[in-house]
C-alpha cells in the first residue's frame, strides 16, 4: 500500500462487503441503543436551553451593570461563558439520561432471567 488514500479505499471496500448481521438479539440490542442515545438527545436539548436562558440573563446583565465586568468581559467572553454553561448542561443531562435508560433496560433483563426467591 503506497499511499493513506489507497488504505482507506480498500478499508472502506472492505467494510462494504461485510455480511449483514442477522441475530435478532443484536439487532434489538442496537434498536435500543438508538432508542436511548435518542432520548438522551433530546433530554439535553432541553436541559441546555434551559442553561442558556438561565445563564445568558446574569451574565447579559451584569456585563452591563457590574463595573468589573464591564471592564473585563467582552462580547467573546460573555459569548464563551454562555456557551460551555450550554454544552456542560447537555452533555451531563444527556450522559446521565442514556445510563440510567441503560440501566433500567439491564434490571428488567435481569428480572426476566432470574427468579428472586421471596
Amino acid at each position: 500500500m503506497g499511499t493513506a488514500r489507497e488504505w482507506w479505499a480498500v478499508r472502506r471496500q472492505d467494510m462494504s462487503m461485510a455480511p449483514l448481521n442477522t441475530n435478532t438479539s443484536n439487532t434489538i440490542a442496537q434498536h435500543r441503543a438508538k432508542q436511548y442515545s435518542h432520548e438522551g438527545v433530546k433530554a439535553g436539548v432541553k436541559a441546555a436551553t434551559i442553561a442558556f436562558i438561565a445563564s445568558a440573563i446574569p451574565v447579559l446583565m451584569g456585563a452591563r451593570a457590574i463595573p468589573w465586568a464591564r471592564a473585563n468581559l467582552n462580547y467573546a467572553a460573555q459569548a464563551h461563558i454562555i456557551s460551555l454553561v450550554s454544552g456542560a448542561a447537555f452533555f451531563v443531562v444527556a450522559d446521565k439520561t442514556i445510563l440510567a435508560s441503560a440501566r433500567k433496560n439491564s434490571f428488567e433483563k435481569l428480572a426476566i432471567h432470574v427468579e428472586f426467591p421471596l
